[in-house]
């Protein structure tokens, strides 16, 4: 498969997940009384095992190597953790600092770690059993 179709799969996977994660931000900082930070680092948990499951079975499956659950480690490792900082250190930044709403902080977030994920998901994680071990 082409790295552009891959992207836009990607993409589609992605918007799916923001759907997911502004979903579960918005109700988790209503349940965690106003502490977005424990909001967001939940809403990210959620949304990265809702990722990983459409990527696995859409995005790359191509690519699956026969261990899920070694491809699972592999996203929370790069993913996950881009993710987790970049949100958090990025929330932090624009709640605080810039006053903006929390769901657009969090849009603006989860756009920035976009372009590092992809890369990450296609040449390490659900790369070749090859070629995630040379990495």
């Amino acid at each position: 498969m082409n790295t552009l179709l891959r992207w836009c799969k990607f993409n589609l996977v992605g918007a799916m997940g923001m759907a997911v994660q502004l979903a579960a931000l918005a109700l988790f900082n209503r349940w965690s009384g106003g502490h977005y930070l424990v909001a967001t680092a939940a809403a990210i948990e959620l949304t990265l095992l809702h990722n990983f499951a459409w990527h696995l079975r859409y995005t790359w499956r191509d690519r699956r190597d026969g261990s899920t659950l070694a491809q699972l480690a592999r996203f929370h490792l790069s993913n996950g953790l881009v993710s987790m900082v970049g949100n958090l250190a990025l929330m932090r930044l624009l709640v605080e600092e810039a006053h903006l709403p929390v769901l657009a902080a969090n849009v603006i977030a989860i756009l920035c770690c976009s372009i590092v994920n992809f890369c990450l998901g296609d040449s390490w994680v659900f790369a070749s059993q090859r070629n995630a071990e040379a990495l």
